[in-house]
């Protein structure tokens, strides 16, 4: 069939992302309002968030605390840009603030507008310091299968996801990266030998991979790629891009597994998704070259035109006294024995291959005769968003407020529709 008679469809000028558009036109949720844990939608559905948007909307949603604070700022100043002598107060306060909750000592603080610009800088800096570092080999970056961090370009190009890297004429759209293993750390040592690791700048690595399946590490795999890094002269690179300010019971997930990494990047939770904000935490180890005084001292020539935007700061200055104010951490810990206890029921279920879970973050892997897919879209019909990801996978990953009633009501949602797929068969 020619191009010419394949029909085109039409819909909203807005292009969808991530989606293949013929599958959704005509299908499309438009959320017209929210608050807390709840969706409004155009067509009048309410429905309960159960992934916090795409793992962001820690506090719920429509928090007046937030909104004043974006107001009172606009009205003060709404930014101004920090490069060179420049400087605005918020992203200077903000600075100071996570520079005290970082688990990094003595970290500095790259701020920018969100995970994807967080890896670039992560990935750039790494190569930056190798090669300020007289060893300019050391320039591929390592990271694991079925990883996921972002979609500029760095991120595509070391996407564990193949799907997310097809299409774009060649292996990679930045050179010089390479998967290993998610599991097996002997697989990991072997290729760091088979490569070289005078030849490797950093390993990336989420705590817990995200939408790769909501992968928990298996035990001994992230100390052993602390070890590796270590052995080898190669730097880490923490991703908690998701499971920073909270989604783990802890501030970061590499204080709950006891992780030292050289850099870390952030950004859905440290606004729940009010202010488009990212950064990057950097250890003394890459960040002092540049603050030698001296003349040889190097540039890092990167920064972008909303990095340390006042506003997004401000709003998540009052983001973080909401975590502390409400406790949210702690409660964040109470979700999640209820949310272990619910999976260890659905785990019982015929169409249920396996259940995992870390914090307020939960996994439902699906056997191949159901589908992950069919399923959250029945969930919606029943007033429940939840997500498809890889591994026929059903995402949990509701805001830190929701009550242990409604996670069980999702929970018995979830296996409902579980329930009704298994007696199509």
């Amino acid at each position: 069939m020619s191009n010419e008679a394949v029909p085109v469809l039409t819909g909203p000028a807005l292009w969808s992302a991530q989606a293949h558009m013929p599958s959704v036109l005509g299908r499309q949720i438009v959320v017209e309002r929210a608050h807390g844990s709840y969706l409004f939608t155009a067509d009048g559905k309410r429905l309960f968030d159960g992934t916090a948007g795409l793992w962001h909307a820690n506090v719920g949603h429509a928090r007046p605390e937030l909104a004043e604070a974006a107001y009172a700022q606009m009205q003060r100043l709404e930014t101004y840009h920090i490069f060179g002598r420049y400087l605005n107060d918020r992203a200077v306060e903000l600075g100071e603030v996570l520079a005290g909750l970082s688990p990094i000592a003595d970290s500095k603080v790259i701020l920018n507008s969100g995970g994807s610009d967080a890896i670039d800088v992560a990935c750039k800096l790494a190569r930056r310091h190798w090669q300020a570092e007289g060893r300019p080999t050391k320039t591929m970056i390592l990271s694991r299968e079925f990883a996921y961090h972002g979609l500029h370009a760095y991120g595509t190009s070391i996407a564990g996801l193949q799907f997310n890297r097809d299409g774009y004429g060649t292996e990679s759209l930045v050179p010089e990266t390479a998967r290993i293993s998610a599991y097996d750390i002997n697989a990991v040592e072997q290729t760091v030998l088979e490569i070289g690791a005078s030849n490797v700048a950093a390993i990336v690595a989420e705590p817990i991979q995200g939408t790769g399946g909501v992968n928990p590490p298996v035990p001994g795999y992230l100390e052993g790629l602390q070890r590796i890094c270590r052995e080898n002269d190669i730097l880490l690179i923490a991703d908690e891009v998701i499971t920073g300010f909270g989604r783990t019971g802890r501030m970061f997930a590499t204080e709950r597994y006891g992780l030292q990494p050289d850099l870390i990047t952030f950004a859905k939770g440290i606004t729940s998704g009010y202010a488009p904000l990212g950064g990057v935490f950097v250890s003394p180890r890459l960040w002092e070259r540049f603050y030698r005084d001296a003349d040889e001292t190097p540039i890092f020539r990167h920064g972008a035109t909303y990095a340390g935007h006042a506003t997004a700061c401000a709003v998540a200055l009052r983001h973080l006294a909401l975590l502390e104010e409400e406790k949210l951490l702690s409660r964040v810990k109470e979700l999640e024995v209820v949310l272990t206890e619910e999976l260890k029921r659905l785990d019982a279920l015929a169409g249920v291959a396996e259940t995992r879970v870390a914090g307020l973050l939960g996994g439902i892997s699906l056997h191949e005769d159901l589908s992950a897919e069919a399923l959250t879209d029945a969930l919606i019909e029943d007033g429940f968003v939840t997500r498809p990801l890889r591994g026929n996978t059903v995402q949990v990953s509701p805001p830190f407020i929701t009550t242990d009633e409604e996670l069980r009501e999702l929970m018995g949602a979830i296996e409902a529709a579980v329930l009704a797929q298994e007696g199509g068969r």
